[in-house]
């Protein structure tokens, strides 16, 4: 009898052992979300003065960065002056100019903050990527003494390496050609996640 309370003291304390040991193993770290935009308007300077341009020409515009870490692009965010059923957001491999994805997204009512959650895309640490968003509505967005920027911006996991754009037409993406310091034309941007 004593063997067998021996027995079954040990085996409770292995599966107990086993128990932990697996809940230990599964309880991976979950990393938050991040928008790298408020961070990037805040240190160019580009929050403190915005304009609303609506019926332009069509520009591909956006910024390029660098994930610092491993990670991957849950959600797009836009916010323009007009509405739009078809407003087109790449992402692009910056060193090669080829698109990674696109995605339509909707904005039904101007100068509203749109979130579209995405299939994830994974994002390699320190490589060079684009997002752009292909409209004629942006907000213009500058500093009130008019001077430029200084790149590299941090921006959490983020580094912004630049803004940029080019003409185009309705949803024709093209890589930017011309990368101003002055100011930022938006808002476009993403939700970031770390993944290692």
């Amino acid at each position: 009898m004593k063997t067998l309370k021996i027995f079954l003291t040990l085996f409770a304390a292995a599966i107990f052992s086993i128990s932990c040991s697996s809940d230990n193993d599964s309880d991976s770290i979950k990393y938050s979300e991040e928008n790298p935009l408020d961070a990037y308007l805040a240190a160019t300077g580009f929050s403190q003065k915005a304009s609303d341009i609506k019926n332009s020409s069509f520009y591909e515009y956006g910024f390029s960065f660098k994930p610092t870490v491993t990670g991957k692009i849950n959600a797009l965010i836009v916010k323009i002056p007009d509405v739009s059923t078809s407003l087109k957001v790449t992402l692009w491999d910056a060193a090669a100019k080829t698109i990674i994805k696109s995605e339509i997204v909707v904005v039904p009512t101007a100068n509203v903050t749109v979130e579209k959650t995405i299939t994830s895309i994974a994002l390699t640490k320190d490589k060079e990527y684009y997002l752009t968003v292909n409209s004629n509505d942006w907000i213009n967005r500058t500093k009130t003494d008019g001077t430029n920027a200084t790149y590299p911006v941090t921006a959490g996991n983020i580094t912004i390496t630049g803004y940029g754009f080019v003409v185009t037409t309705e949803g024709n993406p093209i890589f930017p050609t011309t990368f101003p310091k002055t100011y930022y034309a938006g808002d476009v941007s993403f939700k970031f996640q770390q993944t290692e």
